[in-house]
């Protein structure tokens, strides 16, 4: 069985569709991508999964229904958000956004030791714990959106465009940590990601996102191996 199972899945913004039935899977410790250009559709599907877009279908996470499940119920179960554009509560501290990410658990005893595993992959929040986050650079900001995902503790953590914006040297520390963090949570990703190239080299499996519809599935390898795909998304 699937960690993540959507199938069928719709999502809309008013009368707009912007999903039109979309199948996907992941498994437990995998890294997933979805790739498609913008307006595809990438960003919405990572909503739909998290509850926070109108949907329809079936969304399944560890063998239980989740599509109907609100938001805050879906990160209890395990899935944090990274969503596009950081979403860091820019007046609060460092420290006071990663309370926010564990703000439905119950065991703040462990809460704060992941508090203290997050400054471990992100040393430069800990130097910056009392500073407020919209003061952060990019590159800081990002990893407090990721740190503050990881406080819910979550097996899937879910993450929109995470090198946007980022300097080459910073994207890089970054993916390194997400490797660690697959690594050592035993944790799986679901990446949208507009480097194509960079994706694909992270992923294990990879999906191809056209105007609201799935068109190709399979192994990330095969895909970076397909002369069209090659052509559309990595430039050669």
């Amino acid at each position: 069985m699937s960690l993540l199972e959507v199938s069928r899945l719709k999502a809309s913004y008013g009368e707009i569709q912007a999903l039109h039935g979309v199948d996907l899977a992941l498994d437990e410790s995998s890294v997933t991508t979805v790739l498609g250009a913008n307006g595809a559709g990438k960003t919405t599907l990572l909503r739909a999964i998290c509850g926070t877009v109108s949907r329809t279908g079936e969304i399944s996470f560890a063998g239980e229904r989740i599509d109907a499940a609100p938001t805050a119920s879906i990160i209890r179960r395990g899935i944090g958000h990274v969503p596009e554009g950081r979403g860091t509560f820019v007046k609060l501290s460092v420290e006071d956004n990663l309370k926010l990410g564990a703000y439905a658990r119950r065991d703040r005893g462990a809460a704060a030791e992941d508090m203290e595993r997050v400054y471990g992959y992100f040393p430069v929040l800990a130097e910056r714990r009392r500073q407020q986050a919209g003061t952060l650079s990019g590159g800081e900001q990002q990893m407090l959106a990721i740190g503050r995902a990881l406080m819910s503790r979550p097996r899937l953590l879910v993450l929109d465009e995470p090198s946007f914006g980022l300097a080459p040297k910073i994207v890089s520390m970054i993916f390194e940590i997400m490797a660690r963090i697959r690594d050592e949570r035993q944790a799986a990703l679901l990446l949208v990601e507009q480097n194509a190239a960079l994706a694909l080299d992270f992923a294990d499996h990879a999906y191809l996102l056209e105007t609201g519809r799935m068109i190709r599935a399979g192994r990330a390898a095969d895909l970076r191996e397909d002369a069209a795909i090659r052509r559309a998304y990595l430039g050669y």
